[in-house]
């Protein structure tokens, strides 16, 4: 129910920003990015879709992030435009994934998705979420558990000493030789402790 309503809505509100509100698609997603709406729709909060149209939602969304009303008439679009499919797909693709939409739309530009939409919007999902997760994957090449240690400021051998995790263990979850999702609990546990960061910052999506 949450799904359905989510892509509908996105898919909506993507198109009225661009086709009636005059909204650049670049713009929206920066405005979408930059609004409440985004991490409400990445909790799977369903209070805040239910009774919501597309209109709505990019009424609220510049009234939060620009501080203007928007004056325009609401209207309903029974064509599925390109727009349309745009937030439709990025919907879907946010609750398969349980990524966050800043990163989504870091990995895939807005004229990237714009691309896809001739050679994919008649093809199943499954075939944009297979393409998805290879763009994931090349522009988020490092592992979380490597981006957060460097961040932190650690070597390898330093977070080895500090969490009692054995260095050759770091080594092959940061090459992606071992799987983290896969690792004990107790594991996860000492490094998330050690980087000051929740286990599932640490786990690959």
């Amino acid at each position: 129910m949450y799904l359905s309503k989510a892509q509908a809505m996105l898919g909506d509100a993507f198109d009225y920003a661009v086709n009636v509100c005059n909204i650049s698609g670049n713009d929206f997603t920066k405005l979408f990015l930059a609004s409440s709406a985004s991490e409400r729709m990445e909790n799977g909060e369903i209070s805040y879709i239910t009774g919501k149209s597309g209109g709505e939602m990019v009424t609220e969304i510049v009234a939060e992030t620009k501080g203007k009303n928007l004056q325009i008439e609401p209207c309903v679009h029974f064509e599925r435009t390109k727009e349309y499919w745009i937030g439709w797909a990025i919907a879907y693709y946010q609750w398969y994934s349980d990524r966050k939409y800043s990163e989504i739309l870091k990995a895939v530009s807005y004229e990237n998705l714009e691309k896809m939409y001739y050679t994919l919007h008649e093809a199943d999902i499954t075939k944009f979420v297979d393409i998805m997760d290879s763009r994931m994957t090349e522009f988020f090449s490092e592992t979380n558990l490597k981006r957060i240690r460097m961040t932190y400021g650690f070597t390898q051998k330093e977070l080895a000493d500090n969490s009692g995790v054995s260095l050759r263990s770091i080594q092959m979850y940061e090459q992606r030789h071992k799987n983290i999702n896969k690792a004990s609990a107790e594991t996860l546990y000492r490094l998330s402790k050690i980087l000051g960061c929740t286990i599932e910052d640490l786990m690959e999506k």
